[in-house]
């Protein structure tokens, strides 16, 4: 049963229909292979420039524009009308907690690949800045969304020092090997990419960070995950309403597979 209709980014008609897991245009006959959620809200203080970068133009049917009055209504309407395998473009971080919350009651035990400069790893107690976007993935561990021997943290070069000490007992993936550890004995992985992970100047970020990584090496990293899980969802999160953002962000999600 058809389960969407979208706008054909390629014909641009309203013919693009997601049957199961597979999106395929009855204009054109185009082939996708994922639905995109946007979800144009940051929760946090200045976020608004992050929220406009929703609306970036990208080679996928739209799915659905998620566009809630709180975080909680958010992750709700996120987790229970998910399409077959999303691609979800915030925003701020906190768009992937209903992506993974819906995802791992889809498909079981799910990893996740988080890739940030940031940890994200904040309490309400703990947050300097009181952000809701820098507490995400403590969010989906503390809930019980993915186990933490499930979740490889990869580019972090900025945390707090709560942040690094929980992610020292906690057992998050870390270093050389984390991915292939976090991927083991998992079903499928969401790869949540806070385009912050690379280094400044590589894309139009909201929070840039030195020290990150090259596009090229982000573009690797992508495609060693997609070779190792099956990627049930992904999410670009963190940026900036720049066109020059769009042709390197459909790099990104072609070096997944998507």
């Amino acid at each position: 049963m058809s389960r969407l209709r979208a706008r054909c980014p390629s014909c641009r008609t309203l013919t693009a229909v997601a049957v199961g897991p597979d999106y395929e245009c009855h204009s054109c006959g185009r082939e996708f292979a994922a639905g995109l959620v946007r979800v144009p809200r940051a929760w946090g203080s200045g976020g608004e420039r992050m929220a406009k970068a929703a609306w970036l133009e990208l080679p996928y049917p739209e799915a659905a524009v998620v566009d809630e009055q709180s975080l909680a209504e958010q992750t709700l309407a996120l987790a229970v009308d998910l399409p077959g395998r999303p691609l979800v473009l915030g925003g701020c971080c906190c768009a992937h907690v209903g992506a993974v919350v819906g995802l791992s009651r889809r498909e079981g035990t799910l990893a996740v690949v988080w890739i940030d400069a940031h940890g994200d790893l904040n309490t309400p107690a703990s947050s300097p800045s009181g952000n809701a976007w820098g507490m995400p993935l403590r969010t989906l561990i503390d809930d019980g969304a993915v186990e933490p021997g499930h979740v490889a943290l990869a580019a972090a070069r900025a945390l707090d020092p709560p942040e690094a000490e929980f992610i020292e007992r906690s057992g998050i993936e870390t270093g050389e090997g984390a991915v292939e550890r976090a991927l083991a004995n998992a079903v499928a992985v969401y790869v949540a990419i806070d385009c912050d992970s690379l280094e400044p100047g590589e894309l139009e970020v909201f929070m840039p960070e030195p020290d990150g990584l090259g596009l090229g090496e982000l573009e690797a990293l992508l495609r060693d995950v997609a070779s190792r899980r099956r990627i049930a969802g992904a999410g670009l999160t963190g940026l900036l309403d720049a066109p020059s953002n769009e042709p390197k962000l459909a790099r990104l999600c072609a070096a997944l597979g998507l």
